[in-house]
């Protein structure tokens, strides 16, 4: 356990910059990938299902410009940040089941031995199954980095330091 608090500390091999930019690096790339059929080789965009990940994704663009900022500035904690981050909880699991959606599709490949399943079936199916492991990792580092750099919520004395005009 100490070895992952030491891990996360500002001054650790992970700190919230890196955080910030590997985020803003695999989300993009989630994005483009969510419209990709790993069983067909092809991009569907006209597919419902596939706007679900962009969609959320928003909230989490969101929550990392709010935390930045609440660094930048050196604030407090907020209302609005705290239900932006109850948000991202459920975008969490959102992540959660998109990665356990992609590991099926790749446990499902000897299952097809006889069909004509791509070449890229393998290493695409397993970069995506990086990043989404990487970006359900670095949400939950986004979470810790919040806690320690910006500080808990205190629900005690929320309105104290709550001045949105200042």
């Amino acid at each position: 356990m100490k070895a992952l608090k030491k891990l996360f500390t500002p001054s650790g091999f992970i700190n919230w910059k890196f955080c910030l930019y590997a985020s803003l690096l695999v989300l993009p790339m989630l994005i483009v990938l969510n419209f990709y059929g790993l069983y067909s080789n092809q991009f569907y965009l006209l597919k419902i299902d596939n706007y679900i990940l962009p969609l959320f994704s928003i909230l989490h663009f969101v929550y990392l410009y709010a935390i930045q900022f609440k660094i930048r500035e050196n604030e407090y904690p907020d209302p609005q940040l705290r239900n932006v981050e109850y948000g991202m909880y459920a975008v969490l699991f959102i992540y959660l089941f998109k990665g356990v959606d992609t590991l099926y599709i790749l446990m499902s490949y000897d299952d097809y031995d006889s069909h004509i399943i791509p070449a890229t079936f393998l290493p695409v199916g397993l970069f995506i199954l990086a990043l989404h492991v990487a970006l359900v990792f670095l949400t939950g580092a986004a979470f810790h980095f919040r806690r320690n750099l910006v500080g808990a919520f205190n629900f005690d004395q929320i309105n104290e330091n709550i001045d949105s005009w200042q």
